[in-house]
C-alpha cells in the first residue's frame, strides 16, 4: 500500500509536468496550426535560467521568475522571427524550421552555460518531507509541483472559458479568418498564444530543475511524450491535455515500478527485467495506438 501510494504520487507529479508542456503545445498547434518541434527547448531554457539564477543568488523564487521571463521572451522572439513566416507553409516546412531551432537553441545554450549540467538546490521551505501515510514520508517539493500543476490547470480553464482573450483563442481555433474580419489583430493574438505556450513549457522546466539534472538537450527527451499527450488528449484541447497528461504520467510510472516484478513471478529474473523495462518504455505509445484506434481525433478533440 505504501509503495503503491508513493508511485501514484510520483505519477501525478510527472503527469502535471507533462500537462504543463502539452497545454502550451496543444494551444500552439490547435490555434495556429504550427507543428513546433522546438517546444522542448523552451522547457530547457526555463530550467537553465532558473537553475543559474538560483545558484548565483541562492533564491529559488528569483530563479522561478527568471525561468518564466526567459522562456516567455524566447517564445515571443521565435514567433516573431521564425514562426510568423510559417503559417501559410505546409507542415514539412514547419517541421524542418523548428528542428533547426532545436539545434540552434541547444548550441546557444552550450555557448552560454557549457556542456556541464547544472544542479540547483531544493528551496529550503520545501526541502523536508511530510508523512502522507504512516511510514510514508513524501518530499514536500514534489507535492508543491503537483499543487502548481493543478493550479495552472484551473487558471487555464478560467482563462480560456471565462475571459475575452479566451473567447478569441477559442474563436481563432475554429475560424481565424472571421476573427481577423472582426478587427482583431490576429498577429498579436498569435504572438500572445505562442508566448503563453513557451512560458508554460518554461514553468515545467523550472519545476523540474531541482529534481533532475539540467543539461543541454533535456527538452528533446521529454518532447516525444508531450506529443503523445497532445495526440491522446485531442489536438487543441487543454482539457484533453490535462486528462491525458495525468493518465500517461500515472501509467508510465506504474509500469516502470511494478511490471518487471510482476513478470518475475512467471519468468526468470533477467528476462523479466529486460521484458518489463522494454514494455514499460513502450507503454505510452501502446496507449496512444489504442486510443487512436477507438477515437482517431483523441479523447477530447477540439470542435472545429
Amino acid at each position: 500500500m505504501i509503495l503503491l501510494t508513493e508511485q501514484l504520487l510520483n505519477g501525478l507529479q510527472y503527469g502535471v509536468t507533462l500537462f504543463l508542456l502539452a497545454a502550451g503545445l496543444t494551444l500552439i498547434f490547435g490555434i495556429m496550426g504550427v507543428i513546433n518541434l522546438a517546444h522542448g527547448a523552451f522547457y530547457m531554457a526555463g530550467a537553465f535560467a532558473a537553475s543559474w539564477v538560483a545558484i548565483q543568488t541562492g533564491s529559488f523564487w528569483g530563479g522561478l521568475l527568471a525561468g518564466l521571463l526567459v522562456s516567455g521572451l524566447i517564445g515571443v522572439l521565435v514567433e516573431v522571427g521564425v514562426i510568423r513566416r510559417l503559417y501559410a507553409r505546409d507542415h514539412l516546412d514547419q517541421v524542418l524550421a523548428t528542428f533547426a531551432l532545436i539545434l540552434i537553441l541547444n548550441q546557444g545554450t552550450v555557448l552560454i552555460f557549457g556542456r556541464q549540467p547544472l544542479f540547483s538546490s531544493m528551496p529550503e521551505i520545501f526541502s523536508g518531507s511530510v508523512e502522507i501515510l504512516p511510514g510514508l514520508p513524501y518530499p514536500v517539493y514534489r507535492l508543491f509541483v503537483i499543487v502548481v500543476g493543478l493550479t495552472v490547470a484551473a487558471g487555464l480553464y478560467l482563462l480560456i472559458n471565462r475571459t475575452r482573450i479566451g473567447m478569441l483563442v477559442r474563436a481563432g481555433a475554429t475560424n481565424r479568418e472571421m476573427v481577423r474580419a472582426l478587427g482583431v489583430d490576429i498577429r498579436r493574438l498569435y504572438t500572445t498564444v505562442f508566448g503563453l505556450g513557451a512560458l508554460l513549457a518554461g514553468l515545467a522546466g523550472v519545476m523540474a530543475s531541482p529534481i533532475v539534472s539540467v543539461q543541454v538537450g533535456m527538452g528533446d527527451e521529454i518532447i516525444l511524450a508531450t506529443f503523445v499527450v497532445v495526440v491522446i488528449g485531442g489536438v487543441g484541447s487543454v482539457k484533453g491535455a490535462f486528462v491525458a497528461g495525468l493518465l500517461l504520467g500515472l501509467a508510465d510510472t506504474m509500469l516502470r515500478a511494478f511490471l518487471p516484478s510482476l513478470l518475475a513471478q512467471v519468468m526468470s529474473g533477467p528476462e523479466a527485467q529486460a521484458l518489463g523495462t522494454g514494455i514499460s518504455s513502450m507503454g505510452i505509445y501502446l496507449m496512444m495506438a489504442i486510443v487512436l484506434l477507438l477515437r482517431p481525433r483523441g479523447l477530447f478533440a477540439a470542435q472545429g
